[in-house]
């Protein structure tokens, strides 16, 4: 299931969890509109952009991360 609206971004000051593809520090966390959350680091979250944006209901960016889906 895709989303038809944008996901919600947000930004936090840091963020504590570990990417769930490579386990570095994650920069964002994605809430999937099927449910449940995964964390991405920097590499990941950009490589994946446009898949994210598909799936997520919400996304919490890390301050200062540029990420490419936004």
């Amino acid at each position: 299931m895709s989303s038809l609206l944008s996901p919600e971004i947000t930004t936090v000051a840091s963020l504590t969890e570990r990417c769930d593809r490579c386990s570095a520090a994650a920069k964002l966390v994605v809430t999937l509109t099927s449910g449940g959350e995964l964390a991405f680091c920097g590499h990941h979250g950009n490589r994946h952009h446009e898949d994210i944006v598909k799936v997520a209901e919400r996304i919490v960016l890390e301050d200062g991360y540029e990420w490419a889906g936004k």
